[in-house]
This record gives C-alpha cells, structure tokens and sequence, in this order.
C-alpha cells in the first residue's frame, strides 16, 4: 500500500461478513469494497487475508478516504 493510502486507513474500521464453507475452511467478503474477498483455513487466517485483500483493493483502485461508505450492517435469524 502507498505512504498516503497507508496513512489515510491506518486505524479505519472496515465491516467484514464471514461464512464457513463445506470444506471446514472460511470465506470473507468486505461488503463496502466491490469484489473484495478473501478465504482461510481457519478464522485467524481468513481475517488475516481479507486485511491484505482491502489494503490491495485500496491500492489499486487509489481511493481516496472520501468516497469509501461505511454502512451498518447487522444478521438476523428468522424461524420458518
């Protein structure tokens, strides 16, 4: 990550969801970045990898701090 998007982030709070998959590993998915998803084999892991999947994605697409939107989110269990 550049010095300026480095900067501009550090400490930002970007909202994740993530599901276990049939294989026992974790996909992860930041919801406010378009496209940006990561996996691992365990929590830890996939945690880990989505942090480097939002600091490329932010990179890449040099976006400034402006534009990013932060939305609440929340999950819910309805009984059939």
């Amino acid at each position: 990550m550049s010095q300026q998007n480095s900067t501009l982030f550090s400490g930002r709070q970007f909202p994740v969801v993530m599901e276990r998959d049939e294989s026992g590993g974790y996909v992860v998915e930041c919801p406010i970045l378009e496209g940006c998803y990561s996996q691992g084999k365990n929590v830890e892991d996939a945690l880990k990898n989505i942090r480097e999947a939002i600091a490329l994605v932010l990179e890449e697409e040099n976006t400034p701090i402006k534009n990013i939107q932060t939305r609440e989110f929340s999950l819910h269990s309805v009984t059939l």
